[in-house]
């Protein structure tokens, strides 16, 4: 009896603890310094890619669930009436069909794998579309200037177990989605990348743009992690069509 109370006692004691982990979940990888390892190639589960907001399946577009937080984008007036033309002209407006850049965020949910590598003080993102490479520095300052990048300027801290990575100087000649969501130079990106398990990590991004909305907002969605043996990220490059308007 009084061994049973003992046992007991010392997994109440680890539960409370957190040292035994939840059904179904996996320990978080951490680096030497302790903090969590987001190393690994990654990939979105979702429809963000063709509109970041609820929509409904059309010709070339799957159904999907949004990942806006309260649903809808808090556009400006003049900034909604854009995106409306946007959305009419999107087959010939949107970036990514002349093979730009995608920009931040629309990069982490572009339907395509990507791969992180973390150091100490410097986190690259390696991403299958195009061989574009990220760069993300750790506890340091923005450079003084006006600087008009495809994918901005990444300075990212810790806050706990959290990456939360601080994004500027983004031109504006990028989209949301396919469906013309938009922004101006003025945006401002700040991501935060949590690892809730091994395998999974919670991205939420918040946007700033005091041109185009009326608040910030934000969009979150999981990443997942690839497990395939032997898998790596492979090239896929970018062929722009022109697009005839129709009759």
């Amino acid at each position: 009896m009084k061994r049973s109370l003992i046992l007991v006692g010392l997994v109440l004691g680890f539960l409370r603890l957190g040292a035994i982990p939840a059904a179904g979940q996996t320990p978080i990888p951490r680096q030497k310094d302790g903090k969590p390892n987001l190393s690994g190639i990654w990939q979105v589960m979702n429809a963000a890619a063709w509109n970041v907001e609820d929509h409904n399946a059309q010709k070339d577009v799957p159904a999907g669930i949004g990942v806006v937080e309260g649903g809808v984008i808090p556009y400006l007036p003049a900034a909604a009436e854009e995106r409306n033309e946007n959305y009419a002209n999107r087959a010939t407006r949107d970036p990514l069909n002349k093979c730009f850049m995608p920009g931040v965020p629309r990069i982490t949910y572009l339907p395509y794998p990507f791969q992180i590598i973390q150091m100490p003080n410097f986190v690259m993102i390696m991403y299958e579309f195009r061989q574009l490479i990220r760069n993300i520095y750790i506890n340091s300052k923005h450079p003084d200037g006006a600087i008009d990048w495809w994918l901005g300027d990444s300075r990212a801290r810790w806050e706990g177990d959290t990456l939360v990575n601080d994004v500027i100087d983004l031109i504006e000649d990028t989209w949301l989605d396919k469906a013309g969501n938009f922004h101006s130079d003025q945006l401002r990106v700040i991501e935060r990348y949590t690892l809730t398990d091994a395998d999974h990590i919670k991205y939420e991004a918040t946007l700033e743009d005091p041109k185009v909305y009326s608040r910030p907002w934000k969009m979150s969605m999981i990443l997942y992690r690839h497990k395939e043996p032997n898998l790596q990220l492979l090239e896929y490059e970018c062929f722009a069509y022109e697009v005839l308007p129709p009759d």
